[in-house]
């Protein structure tokens, strides 16, 4: 197991069938992560396709409200809508140079799977989403974006129909397909070495931030804020800020309508606030679960942050305390969505909509600083039926 684990976190826990394959992904990961031809077409398709760098922007009308300088990283302007796309790339890149035909991964939100979908068109894979039922009735718009693209959409019918169920039936077909197939993990989650290549290959949006931060105000932000459910957008800008001990670090979670459990169900998805040590598809980390160790299902507004666990590395960074774990509401999140809509013309995903909250809730507080960096993840365009539809019930309160 050496190498393949942060603290007591991470690990292979999957059948023995996929050993092999993990073992390929890599050897094939550690040759090809220093090859020039790789790197150069990588960063081609970075460039030409996926549209970075992206803005390092200022948010001056919120700066001016909330009596802190607050700079957004806009990887809402990649190509699709958010971050997702930057792993994406990498990861397809590396299954054409080993020689894979086809490409399956799971989906939430439906961000990553309309990014997996861009990459299986773009070079020409065979390309199968999964996505919970749930997640696909809410966000159909990507459901029918992934399809335009010629994927092919497999509705998961299992469980609490959403994230966790999608990835337990795309390892089902990576075990039936092992052999032409590549599963590309849209988070940092899963079996080593899935979590250290998705936090390398989202870590340009860390490496651009400390440039044009620098370039900017000449120094460090106080802290850095990012909406956290697997946690690869999170995971992307902490980890160039790691070393950087004056730079506060915080992982912002979705408490849904409160901390609160019952014995199936979680009405959140703060797995680093209150989960506790577990194994979930693939890797030991932080769990949402119950008294007798089964897993809860999650609850949240946003469906990329609707997840009953957390990226190892991340839990590992919580326990020695690196990052500052925070929860945020749907209440709040929504009232976010509205804020930096109304405020600075950009309407951002819900995801992001909670790392926008928790800044918003805490700038008078003195504890994120006098500058602040937040991880604008992803657009809000897949949520604005979701947001619609609770405007149409008479702005309730979101957990009535």
């Amino acid at each position: 197991m050496k190498g393949t684990m942060y603290g007591k976190y991470g690990g292979q826990f999957v059948p023995e069938v996929l050993m092999p394959a993990l073992a390929e992904l890599e050897e094939a990961y550690a040759k090809y992560k220093v090859d020039p031809v790789f790197l150069k077409e990588l960063d081609y398709y970075m460039k030409e396709f996926a549209g970075r760098e992206t803005p390092l922007y200022l948010a001056k009308n919120l700066s001016k409200k909330y009596g802190i300088k607050i700079y957004l990283k806009r990887e809402d302007l990649v190509h699709g809508g958010a971050h997702k796309l930057n792993n994406t790339l990498g990861q397809a890149l590396l299954a054409k140079y080993m020689g894979k035909k086809r490409l399956i991964a799971e989906t939430g939100a439906g961000q990553h799977g309309t990014a997996t979908a861009m990459v299986g068109a773009n070079l020409s894979f065979e390309t199968e989403v999964y996505m919970g039922a749930k997640d696909v009735q809410r966000q159909h718009m990507n459901v029918y974006r992934m399809e335009l693209m010629g994927t092919k959409v497999n509705a998961v019918e299992s469980g609490s129909k959403t994230l966790k169920d999608a990835i337990n039936e795309a390892l089902r077909d990576w075990v039936t397909n092992v052999e032409n197939t590549h599963y590309l993990i849209g988070s940092v989650v899963g079996p080593h070495p899935y979590p250290m290549i998705v936090r390398d290959f989202q870590s340009v949006i860390g490496q651009e931030v400390k440039q044009q931060i620098m370039e900017k105000e000449g120094r460090l932000p106080d802290s850095i804020v990012a909406c956290t459910g697997g946690g690869s957008n999170a995971m992307g800008i902490f980890h160039p800020f790691i070393e950087d001990k004056d730079v506060r670090l915080f992982p912002v979670e979705a408490g849904g309508c409160g901390l609160k459990t019952t014995e199936k169900e979680a009405l959140h998805s703060a797995s680093l606030c209150v989960g506790e040590d577990g194994v979930l598809q693939g890797a030991h980390t932080k769990v949402l679960q119950n008294e007798y160790g089964q897993i809860l299902e999650s609850s949240s507004i946003s469906a990329g942050l609707d997840y009953s666990g957390v990226g190892p590395e991340l839990a590992h960074l919580a326990d020695i305390g690196r990052i500052e774990p925070r929860y945020v509401t749907d209440e709040d999140a929504l009232k976010a969505f509205y804020e930096l809509s109304r405020e600075e013309g950009i309407i951002p995903a819900l995801e992001s909509s909670h790392a926008l909250a928790h800044v918003m809730n805490m700038a008078e507080s003195g504890e994120l600083g006098e500058l602040v960096v937040i991880n604008l993840s992803g657009r809000g365009d897949k949520d604005l039926e979701t947001v619609f539809k609770l405007k149409e019930q008479g702005d309730k309160e979101v957990c009535q």
